[in-house]
């Protein structure tokens, strides 16, 4: 063989180990996400392959990858649902146009809690730095944030934000900064000196059984596409999962006359599989829609599109008995018509708060609605309320 030949085989020889070797790293990695049995996002290859070209040395990763690269990154490979991305991705940009307006060089090493304070600042006020004119064309307060907010858009205007909000952007920014600890990317946790306050939220409001129970008897044969989302909207109370893990229920998902699923908010933590048994109500809208095509258990729509009927459907149907809910921006109380108010996240508090009437054991009920033994965030969901009351005082009397 010559030397020419010989050198080709080498270098096929070489070639072939690398592909070997690839493919060696993909499989041990797709092991180590669970072998299939989680849902890695489409951009989990690229990711990976990128892992491997870029391998980490002394906790960096070789390569030009900047903080917001890294950030796009950390929300591609995570198994969290698409309104979740959506909402990290609000983060970041807000985070970017705050780098640029401020002047600030953001790395995972230079944040800290000075900076985070004068990020916090930025979203207290970032909607007065931008307006309309009669015209209802933007108009900047500054140059410095024409050139923040032109570089990194929104779809719309910022408004103000309440305090609930900002915290959970800054819990966001803390779930990142934690991944790019473990994965080696820095050693620097501004967060340990920085706490983020306590959200406060209203009295949760639902509707009763009765209300509920109108609602479906409603008769929308003029509006048959918000009848199928009335539909929805009730089997979600019926079964009181999240609308994430609502959109992924498929036909397979019914078993044994009760409805099976994996919470998607506690696959990455301690995953327990969450089993509903069925009523009839439930169990007629499942058979109503038995013949849709794929393997979808129900023709849910757009997050938003599916909010939008909810409110319309309330409205139509007469449920307009006055809550009183906690105004985001200023904390201050308002009283609104319900079915102004109403949501997606309104059925899990339906399910959750008409439950807890009648048997009061959160662990119980908690294992029907998702929430882990002992979960803080369950108070949220159940208000007690005058009956309750009432039986406990009544109970002195033996």
């Amino acid at each position: 063989m010559d030397k020419d030949s010989k050198d080709l085989l080498n270098e096929l020889n070489r070639q072939n180990k690398e592909i070997e070797n690839i493919k060696d790293f993909i499989q041990r990695s797709f092991l180590e996400v669970g072998a299939g049995k989680v849902t890695v996002s489409k951009d989990w290859l690229k990711t990976i392959v990128h892992d491997y070209s870029f391998p980490k040395e002394n906790g960096k990763t070789v390569g030009d990858d900047s903080f917001f690269d890294l950030f796009e990154r950390f929300i591609d490979t995570r198994d969290i649902g698409g309104v979740t991305k959506t909402n990290y991705r609000v983060t970041k940009r807000a985070l970017e146009r705050f780098s640029i307006y401020s002047g600030c060089s953001i790395t995972y090493d230079t944040l800290s809690s000075e900076m985070i304070e004068r990020f916090v600042d930025f979203l207290n006020h970032e909607h007065e730095l931008i307006s309309r004119d009669e015209n209802n064309q933007r108009v900047f307060t500054n140059a410095k944030y024409q050139k923040a907010f032109e570089s990194v858009p929104e779809s719309r205007d910022p408004l103000p934000r309440g305090k609930n909000t900002i915290n959970g952007i800054l819990k966001e920014l803390r779930t990142f900064v934690r991944w790019g600890i473990k994965n080696g990317y820095t050693s620097n946790n501004p967060f340990d000196r920085y706490e983020i306050g306590s959200c406060v939220y209203g009295t949760p409001f639902y509707p009763t059984i009765e209300e509920r129970d109108q609602l479906y008897k409603h008769n929308f044969k003029n509006r048959p596409q918000l009848a199928v989302q009335r539909d929805i909207f009730i089997f979600q109370c019926l079964i009181g999962c999240r609308v994430s893990d609502l959109k992924r229920l498929k036909k397979t998902s019914i078993i044994d006359g009760a409805v099976e699923y994996i919470a998607r908010k506690t696959r990455e933590g301690n995953p327990v599989t969450t089993k509903v048994p069925l009523t009839k109500t439930a169990i007629e809208i499942i058979e109503r829609y038995k013949d849709i095509p794929g393997d979808r258990l129900l023709p849910f729509i757009t997050d938003q599109k599916y909010n939008e009927s909810i409110k319309e459907m309330c409205r139509i149907a007469g449920l307009n008995r006055t809550v009183t809910v906690l105004n985001p921006t200023t904390r201050e109380e308002e009283k609104r018509p319900m079915w102004e108010v109403a949501s997606s996240h309104m059925a899990r508090r339906c399910f959750i708060g008409n439950l807890y009437k009648k048997y009061k054991d959160p662990n119980l009920i908690g294992s029907l609605s998702g929430h882990v033994e002992g979960s803080t965030a369950f108070t949220r969901y159940r208000d007690i309320d005058d009956e309750i009351k009432r039986e406990l005082v009544d109970s002195l009397e033996g």
